[in-house]
């Protein structure tokens, strides 16, 4: 373990993090980014992420288990329940991939009512 891991919480844990998961955690899973979950006898629930800190990166499957709305682990192997659906995807600001609206000009704009006059 790096000192960076040791004392920097946006590298995946913290010292404490890292006891708590040592001696009280129990491992439960892993989801499609490499965050792995845990969970105590008090049924406290923790993730510690693959790489950076990043909130957004938790899919909604394991987002409802880490608070306590569903009991039941995610499988890895579930398959989408409807074609509409689409790959969780973390926070893309910042990045090239943001979103980025179009712009409209002003001119290009057809009214569909006539003011009054």
């Amino acid at each position: 373990m790096s000192l960076k891991i040791l004392f920097t919480w946006w590298n995946k844990q913290t010292l404490g993090t890292f006891l708590k998961t040592l001696f009280f955690g129990t491992y439960v899973g892993k989801d499609v980014f490499g965050n792995k979950y845990y969970k105590n006898k008090k049924d406290e629930r923790w993730v510690i992420y693959s790489k950076n800190v990043e909130a957004t990166k938790i899919s909604s499957e394991w987002y409802l288990w880490m608070h306590h709305t569903v009991d039941k682990i995610p499988d890895l192997k579930k398959e989408k329940q409807f074609n509409w659906q689409k790959e969780h995807l973390e926070n893309q600001t910042g990045t090239k991939n943001r979103y980025k609206p179009i712009k409209i000009k002003k001119d290009s704009i057809q009214k569909k009512y006539e003011t009054w006059k």
